[in-house]
Parts: C-alpha cells; structure tokens; sequence
C-alpha cells in the first residue's frame, strides 16, 4: 500500500486535531497522498464540522476506499467529550495512537507517520513511564541508533537544521551521559539525512558542550575526550564534518549557509536557536528509525485548545517534508 501518511492526532484536549484538519485543507489538495487520521473518531468529527473545515473523512477499511481521508480509531470506545485538558484518558488515547501508526508503517502499510502533539507529563500522571515520542518510537520500533533533527526555514527560505546528540536529558545529566558514540552516531546520520533531502552538499558543526569549546581543556574536557574524537573518526569515514565549535558563534554560521546541519550537544543548546529561526514552521524528524517519522516542533498549547486560534504552520511543514521524503524513497 503506497502513498499513505498516516497522522497520530495526540492529545485531543490539545491543539493536534486542529492543527491536522487545518494542515489537511490547506495543504493536500494538489499532492497525490492519501491520509490516514488515527485518534478518536468522534471528537475528530466534530472538530472538522465546527472549523468549517468538512475534510471529507471517511472510516478505514483497509484502504481500498477511493477516497483520500481517512480515520482510524484505535480505542474500542469512543472519548467522552468535554475531557478537560490533560486528561489521563485523552493521554492513554494518545499512546494508543501513536503505537498504532508506528505499528502500520513497521508493518509497511504506511509510508510515513507524521505524529500531533501530546504532553509528557499528562502520559506520566496516567501512569506510564514516557521521556518523549522519539524514545517512545525508537523502542518500539527495536531502532539502534536514532537521533532528533529539528529543521525550519525563516521568511527568507534560509534554513537550520539541528541534530541532538543527546535528547531529553536535565541539563546535570548530560555531561555524564554523553558519549562519543552518541556524537559519532549524530553524525552519521546528519549527513544520512542530507542525502535523503537531496542537498547538494553535507557540511556538518559539531558544536562543544562547554562554553567556548572547553577553552582547551581548562573549562571542561568533554571537547577533548568525547567530541573530538567523534569528529575525527567521521572524517575518516570521509565525512565533510568540522569541530568541536564554540556554540555561541557556530549557529551563525550554520544559519548564513557555511554548514547545512549543526550537530548539538543537548536539546536547548540546538532547539533555543532553531526556535529562533523558524518557531512556527519548525520540524522534528526522527533520524534512524526504519520508517518516516516527523513532527510539528510545538506541544499541546492547552491554554488555546478549543479556541479555533491554532497555528497549523508547523504541521503543514511536517506533512510537507513527510511527503517528501516519501517521495524520494520510492523505487
């Protein structure tokens, strides 16, 4: 089955329902996708007919249908509605989504699962252990090594792109946890994804982890036992790849153009400049799983939840680099 992006549409008390139907209207007419909505049905449906939008969804059946939106509920019973927001049901429902997407194009029935926005700490108060969709997935899926890229353009088509070697760690933690490997892998696959873009070049910063790179060793070694070594076995590997580098200096250079992708050491020290860049139309991509996964690069934004006020922006960037990368893998 070709040509299917499935959605997981997150926490429905959240914004992810609406910034999906907003997405889908504004964005697949012209493409020759089809759509597969996965969540609960009944809030779906009437969320559609209250925006005004009227997505022709149709229910799932395999997908034989002629038509190009779909839904999948993958609850025996439907929400009940009016759930106030993080509720413990609509977190359950949530995972309940996102596994089955995930579980589709494992089993190759999907091209590409592009994931709405739930909330971590609302997973956690329903009583499952969870650090994040990225973690969440690259288990489920058996991955070895995956990485988060975030990417987005500004007003002026100048794009950042930013792999993490370390996801969502406290920032006591990260000096201890990274490792090399973890720097290598970020690596490896930032330059992966390059080609899978289908950019002319891959130039790749790897950015310190302490202020000024370590200043040679006398404000932290990390740079000197963990990085550098990293970046030189990427460059014997033949990988155009430079650092470790000053992170208060290197962003600019990666957002002029003198990198295509920087690689971060921790998730504020890549995301703070990324959001700077392109805080509506950003794009978490999972890097390493065995199946297209993005993101919008936002949360549940409870506080406008209901209110029609949402920006679908950065989910239409997430459908549109999905459909993409779909496109580019296809024999």
């Amino acid at each position: 089955m070709k040509g299917w992006i499935a959605i997981s549409l997150g926490d429905v008390t959240g914004i992810g329902p609406e910034v999906t139907l907003k997405a889908l209207s504004a964005e697949a007419s012209p493409d020759p996708f089809r759509y597969l909505l996965i969540g609960d049905a009944d809030s779906t449906l009437r969320l559609n007919r209250a925006l005004g939008i009227h997505l022709p969804l149709e229910p799932f059946r395999g997908g034989d249908g002629a038509g190009r939106f779909f839904w999948h509920d993958p609850l025996p019973e439907p929400l009940a509605a009016g759930l106030p927001p993080g509720s413990p049901a609509a977190a359950r429902a949530a995972l309940a989504s996102l596994t089955d997407g995930a579980n589709r194009c494992l089993r190759h029935e999907m091209d590409a699962l592009v994931t709405a926005p739930l909330n971590k700490e609302s997973v956690l108060r329903a009583g499952h252990p969870f650090v994040g969709q990225t973690e969440f997935l690259t288990e489920l899926a058996g991955a070895k090594a995956t990485a988060m890229m975030l990417l987005g353009q500004d007003d002026r088509q100048r794009w950042l792109r930013v792999v993490l070697a370390t996801t969502h760690l406290p920032i006591k933690r990260v000096a201890e946890q990274l490792r090399a490997e973890s720097v290598e892998t970020a690596i490896a696959l930032a330059a992966r994804a390059c080609r899978d873009l289908g950019l002319p070049r891959c130039r790749i910063a790897v950015c310190g982890l302490n202020p000024h790179a370590g200043e040679g060793g006398k404000m932290g070694d990390e740079e000197i036992t963990l990085i550098r070594p990293a970046v030189e076995a990427a460059q014997k590997r033949g990988l155009d790849v430079t650092g470790p580098l000053s992170a208060d200096t290197l962003f600019y250079h990666v957002y002029r153009g003198d990198y295509d992708v920087a690689v971060a050491m921790y998730h504020d020290q890549g995301l703070v400049a990324l959001k700077m860049v392109a805080f509506e139309s950003g794009v978490n991509w999972t890097l390493g799983l065995p199946f297209i996964r993005t993101s919008p690069d936002h949360g549940t934004a409870y506080d406008i939840a209901g209110q029609g006020k949402a920006d679908p922006s950065s989910m239409c960037a997430a459908l549109r680099l999905a459909r993409r990368l779909s496109a580019n893998r296809a024999p």
